[in-house]
């Protein structure tokens, strides 16, 4: 859980950077022109969102939230799955020539998840078979 939460809270870090450095280099701190360039450019509204989305996540990442939200916390944060396909997608949308490491991005991602459903929807072992029995 402390490493999953450690990772959750660098992914915050890196998209607020990501996210900051955009606004510095790209639009130079010109926020009349944030929410246009947000609309107008569908790999920009995708980031945008992924962030949105990240930052109810890393502001109840502690356990004193994780007590307060009770059984809803939990589902708040499975959101990390579509905010994940989300910033893939960002990145492939990003890359306008050699889409070979969002491609591994992506195939990372969707083993991962498939992992997880695997997991989650194998079926049961059997109690009374022995455990070496075919």
């Amino acid at each position: 859980m402390r490493f999953r939460r450690l990772l959750g809270l660098y992914a915050f870090a890196y998209a607020s950077l990501h996210f900051a450095a955009w606004l510095w280099l790209d639009l130079r701190w010109d926020w009349s022109s944030v929410t246009t360039e947000i609309v107008r450019r569908p790999f920009i509204t995708v980031g945008f969102l992924a962030w949105l989305l990240l930052v109810p996540l890393a502001a109840t990442s502690t356990r004193g939230w994780m007590r307060r939200l009770g059984r809803r916390w939990q589902p708040l944060h499975r959101l990390i799955y579509p905010i994940a396909a989300l910033a893939v997608l960002h990145f492939w949308w990003v890359v306008k020539s050699d889409i070979r490491e969002p491609a591994l991005y992506a195939a990372i991602l969707a083993t991962l998840l498939g992992w997880r459903l695997w997991r989650k929807f194998r079926p049961a072992a059997d109690p009374r078979r022995p455990q070496g029995a075919p």
